[in-house]
């Protein structure tokens, strides 16, 4: 089920609002799980089973890592954990490269990627660790552990929230009409950058993709590439900051508007901050993170940026796409550091950067990437054509809000104007404002033209 769709905003939503708060507060989180258990199976009926044997299991290990802080109950729960992962996503990748090799095939298993096995396993993992490294005590009530592995906000795609950052909302919570207020806000705004704005650039990105290829069809291609990634990813984290406000959950931010970034080093601490964190933190830092000598910190980049690009999918083309990002990373940290500061060139730079790296993120195709690369900087095309022309005609006002909604600017505005003494007329303009995007919103995803979120296939 997605958050964009009418069964989702008409039926499922208002039917657990209802059922949520006419309940006493210490059966709500059954209310939670009895839903959020209703949410996957609508959109994944096969691996609930799954998902379930996972919430169990991990359960187990956590309190077996808190009664007896041995190691092996890590291990062999890091184990359980990074077997499933590697089994549905990787391991037919892993076969496949095998047998360019060896002369006896493997055989490719018949396996569908469960929905958001990403984000559940690298929350089961990252509970298990921190009970080991008493960072957090075993939660005691196992229908609370499944609440918070199952919560369907965050379940399918994010934001990767850790036990720690919700721990005592599951055990006692405070909901209040100015955080569901909040909320409602959050999620509209979410669902607009989702259905109005990264629906109608994968519209423009696919055109693009079938026309006669140009040195500016690439570039605006590779325009396109970023910003629909960016507004369908950073409006799901927003709907789904939005509906954990509604229940009295507070998740950690994810985007912090990344796309005006002065280096490479400070969009990764602003683009998919939950994910950044975490291999930060049960990576890069327990390798020895920065407190070692230069060969062993590029040693241990690599290896996160390595993993950083298999986590996005099981093909060469984001392997590829995470080493793109550990070079420019390594050349910033020991060269490039002193030069970049906050500028107009820093910023171009960073924004030229990114748009080659979604060149490579999205094309899964070696020789058609090499191809499109190539056109970048006019090699083997034209500098424009008759084509691009037209499409550009079509989406240039979508474009230009789509860039204008990158920075901070409308909230910065509506700021300062709340600051004066007209206070009452801009808070009618903002609700008017989030009641005419939600009907937008609404009125496009009633003509059948969205798209489903990316990241579901992460």
């Amino acid at each position: 089920m997605l958050f964009s769709s009418i069964s989702f905003l008409f039926f499922f939503l208002p039917c657990l609002l209802l059922c949520y708060y006419i309940c006493p507060k210490k059966y709500r989180n059954y209310v939670l799980f009895l839903f959020s258990i209703l949410f996957y199976y609508l959109g994944e009926k096969k691996y609930l089973f799954l998902l379930l044997i996972s919430c169990f299991i991990n359960y187990i290990f956590g309190k077996k890592i808190y009664k007896t802080k041995t190691k092996i109950f890590l291990i062999l729960g890091l184990l359980f954990n990074l077997g499933l992962l590697f089994y549905f996503k990787y391991a037919n990748f892993f076969f496949e490269n095998i047998n360019y090799i060896l002369p006896h095939k493997l055989p490719i298993l018949n396996v569908v990627l469960p929905l958001g096995i990403s984000f559940f396993t690298f929350q089961n993992i990252s509970y298990l660790i921190d009970v080991y490294l008493n960072k957090i005590e075993h939660e005691k009530n196992i229908l609370n552990y499944c609440t918070y592995i199952t919560l369907f906000p965050q379940l399918i795609a994010g934001p990767i929230v850790r036990y720690q950052d919700i721990a005592k909302e599951l055990k006692k919570r405070k909901e209040n009409i100015t955080d569901f207020s909040a909320g409602i806000i959050k999620f509209v705004i979410g669902l607009g950058k989702k259905v109005l704005i990264a629906d109608t650039l994968y519209n423009l990105c696919m055109n693009l993709m079938t026309i006669q290829t140009s040195m500016v069809a690439i570039w605006i291609l590779a325009l396109g590439f970023t910003l629909q990634i960016y507004y369908d990813f950073s409006g799901y984290s927003d709907m789904a900051i939005g509906l954990g406000k509604m229940f009295g959950f507070h998740f950690p931010k994810n985007f912090n508007y990344p796309l005006i970034s002065s280096s490479i080093t400070e969009f990764w601490r602003r683009w998919h901050m939950t994910l950044s964190n975490f291999f930060k933190d049960y990576i890069y830092i327990p390798l020895g993170g920065n407190r070692c000598s230069i060969p062993i910190q590029i040693r241990n980049l690599l290896l996160v940026w390595i993993l950083t690009g298999l986590w996005h999918g099981a093909s060469w083309n984001f392997i590829f796409w995470g080493l793109y990002f550990f070079c420019f990373l390594v050349f910033e940290k020991w060269i490039l550091k002193k030069y970049l500061k906050k500028g107009f060139i820093s910023h171009i730079y960073t924004f030229l950067v990114i748009l080659v790296s979604f060149i490579i993120f999205n094309i899964t195709d070696f020789n058609q990437m090499v191809i499109f690369l190539k056109g970048m900087i006019g090699i083997a095309v034209p500098i424009i054509n008759q084509d691009i022309i037209y499409n550009l005609s079509n989406y240039f006002v979508i474009l230009i809000l789509a860039c204008i909604g990158i920075g901070p600017w409308w909230k910065k505005l509506i700021y300062k104007l709340q600051k004066g003494k007209e206070n009452k007329w801009i808070d009618f303009v903002s609700v008017s404002y989030i009641l005419i995007l939600f009907i937008l919103s609404i009125a496009k995803i009633v003509s059948n033209s969205f798209q489903p979120f990316i990241y579901f296939r992460f």
